[in-house]
């Protein structure tokens, strides 16, 4: 008979109402950027010259930019680059750093010290530094900017992995479950996964909201996603210099970033504090 995990009591905060409330704000976000091509929205590459830097309207809710540019269209499938990047920036982080987290946290010894030793490297170089001049040397396609970031993500993301699986990995049910003839790989994927996934979940969504501003410091360099194809980043860039006249231009892709942040920050936190465990009192 296999072992089963013996899980610590948790006591869980409630999630409240902010928390449901971001998890929606996320989810609406998600929704308009997948069904952005079926919604009726504006070409937002096309422009009206006749509606240059022009208010919100009915027919223009958000404005046009200084191409006669839907603003609303072009913030919903900004959201498109920003979630691609994000996401996917942080799951090959994830995927990479958590692996080698866990798999060091566990076997010790000269694996841990080696890949830990390698993770210090990488983290003494600053990683702003080096996607920079990735990216001005490799190109700026989103799936250029995704690899970069993902990879530079991965020594942080390793240390915070590796953190978390090793207050678990010298547990009794652990070494139940060696003594038991378990394999390596059953226990870190049944016995020790399931413990470290809160925090891997919650640290995956801060992750990504630093991620999504990653991308609009590159664009205020001129190495986001090239034009015209829009994102957050890039509108708040182009917007610095009709701020005067437009400065809807601005305020709707800063305040879509700004409240998707927010969100994806208060749902992180509030997994990682109602997750959070504690050995019950006997």
């Amino acid at each position: 008979m296999e072992p089963k995990a013996v899980v610590p009591s948790r006591k869980r905060k409630p999630l409240g109402k902010v928390f449901w409330i971001s998890v929606g704000w996320i989810g609406l976000v998600f929704l308009l950027a997948i069904i952005a091509s079926w919604i009726g929205l504006e070409d937002p590459n096309n422009g009206d010259y006749a509606l240059i830097n022009a208010g919100p309207s009915w027919g223009h809710p958000f404005g046009t930019d200084d191409l006669g540019r839907d603003i609303l269209s072009r913030v919903i499938y900004g959201a498109r680059v920003s979630l691609i990047v994000g996401f996917g920036a942080m799951a090959i982080g994830m995927t990479l750093g958590g692996t080698l987290g866990m798999i060091a946290a566990y076997r010790r010894g000269a694996v841990d010290t080696l890949v830990s030793a390698a993770s210090y490297v990488m983290l003494a170089f600053p990683a702003l530094v080096a996607v920079i001049a990735i990216v001005a040397f490799w190109g700026h396609e989103i799936w250029k900017i995704t690899i970069i970031v993902g990879i530079a993500s991965t020594p942080l993301v390793y240390r915070v992995i590796r953190a978390a699986t090793l207050s678990y990995a010298t547990r009794e049910f652990v070494t139940a479950a060696k003594a038991q003839g378990a394999t390596d790989t059953r226990i870190l994927t049944r016995e020790l996964l399931p413990n470290v996934l809160p925090t891997v979940i919650s640290y995956f969504l801060i992750g990504v909201a630093t991620v999504i501003i990653l991308e609009g410091a590159l664009a205020f360099l001129g190495l986001s996603v090239p034009a015209p194809t829009a994102s957050w980043g890039n509108m708040i860039n182009e917007s610095r210099t009709y701020l005067s006249d437009n400065p809807w231009l601005a305020l709707f892709p800063s305040l879509a970033m700004f409240l998707f942040l927010i969100a994806l920050n208060l749902v992180g936190d509030t997994l990682r504090q109602s997750f959070d465990v504690q050995e019950s009192k006997l």
